[in-house]
């Protein structure tokens, strides 16, 4: 998970977009500032010989110039606001890509591990199949069961090995999809962990909190959220165009008509001096600005609405799916129990003559069926937990607070 947060490509470009945002939000601060240019130039002008004589002057000019809107409506605070609002939603949106990548890295490594288990139990099928088999021949060669035997017991063994190569293709395409997320090449990871490990093991118990917890850790929710105050500020601009806007205007320059003289007391001038300006017919564009700016704002409201009911749709999936695959997994593992005490009787059996050789290839072929079942089950348990992390907007764990009772923090 480290190696996925330092080399993701998704999240090195939700930092882009956090480093875009910040820099808006700095563009828009700027405006509750005032504005100053220095400048200066050199002009020569010839006059027309028909009105001034044809004279040739040159024009030195240099100064500061000041320009600051008095934002007595409001207009630049609620662009800076909306400016904030976007910077945090950003922020959201990279702490979304967060969760959703380590919750992906997570599922892959447990799939990956789920897919070592299985094979693991189909190679171990494999061996006990290949010993029957062997067993079989020689007692068909002893003239103690006849061919159909023999046949049977290659049919299972076979059939059992053909189902290796597709475990072995699973482990190496979730082996790709870490190299992935890790932001590598595929087949870049492919000896890191390929010795087997065991597949991740499930708490016995999660503290999930109460709905609202999830309304407050989902990173997407409180995305929504700021979305929705940026749209709302924006409205607020866009009704700040009604009214007039104040401005200080002014000036300190130096102005001659040489240059030796430019910086002489008689070559200084000023001007400084308030200016308004106000709309008065722009037949419905600052109304038309702001009915779309309200109809963005309340897309906004609705998509806020949507990400809650979709937070808690996800959260009570996850809670449903975790808890029936424990059930299923534990059914499984006492399944597997009383398969491997019927195989065992059957190859009893058998070797006493009491029954067919047709009722150990069934009690073999259940044994792997539900073995393999067990292995699937115990990773999509693991799975179903990192399911409910991620739906709960980051891992949970029950904590003890000063007076001594649990309580529940994001992590």
């Amino acid at each position: 998970m480290e190696q996925a947060v330092d080399g993701s490509l998704t999240l090195k470009e939700a930092h882009a977009r956090v480093k875009e945002a910040r820099a808006r939000r700095r563009i828009g601060k700027a405006g509750l500032y005032p504005t100053v240019e220095v400048s200066g130039s050199i002009t020569r002008q010839k006059g027309s010989r028909d009105t001034g004589g044809g004279l040739i002057t040159d024009l030195y000019n240099a100064g500061f110039d000041a320009n600051w809107e008095l934002d007595f409506f409001g207009r630049v605070r609620r662009s800076v606001e909306a400016a904030d609002a976007d910077l945090q939603a950003r922020e959201e949106s990279l702490r979304d890509a967060m969760v959703s990548l380590l919750a992906e890295v997570a599922s892959e490594y447990i799939q990956m591990r789920t897919y070592q288990e299985r094979l693991a139990t189909a190679q171990k099928n494999l061996k006990a199949l290949e010993e029957t088999y062997e067993l079989v021949r020689f007692r068909s060669e002893a003239g103690l069961v006849d061919e159909l035997d023999l046949q049977q017991a290659s049919y299972n063994m076979e059939s059992s090995r053909s189902q290796i190569p597709a475990l072995r293709s699973g482990v190496d395409s979730t082996l790709n999809s870490l190299a992935i997320l890790l932001g590598r090449n595929p087949g870049s990871v492919h000896d890191v962990p390929r010795d087997r490990g065991p597949i991740p093991v499930a708490p016995p118990s999660i503290a999930v909190g109460v709905p609202a917890d999830a309304l407050r850790q989902r990173p997407d929710v409180r995305r929504a959220e700021r979305d929705l105050a940026a749209q709302a500020a924006r409205v607020g601009v866009a009704t700040a165009d009604f009214y007039p806007k104040f401005s200080l205007l002014g000036s300190i320059g130096l102005e001659s008509l040489s240059g030796g003289s430019l910086f002489s007391s008689g070559a200084r001038t000023y001007s400084v001096g308030p200016t308004v300006s106000w709309p008065i017919f722009d037949a419905g564009a600052i109304r038309g600005n702001i009915e779309v700016q309200s109809a963005l704002q309340e897309q906004a409201l609705i998509a806020y609405q949507s990400a809650v009911l979709g937070a808690l749709k996800d959260v009570q999936n996850a809670l449903v799916a975790y808890s029936e695959e424990r059930h299923r997994r534990d059914a499984l593992l006492q399944s597997a129990k009383a398969a491997e005490q019927a195989l065992s009787l059957a190859q009893d059996k058998y070797k006493a003559g009491l029954v067919g050789f047709l009722t150990v290839l069934d009690a073999q072929r259940s044994l792997f069926s539900i073995q393999d079942q067990l292995a699937a089950s115990e990773g999509t348990v693991t799975t179903n937990v990192v399911r409910l992390y991620k739906a709960l907007g980051g891992g949970w764990t029950p904590l003890a607070s000063e007076s001594g009772s649990p309580t529940k923090t994001g992590r």
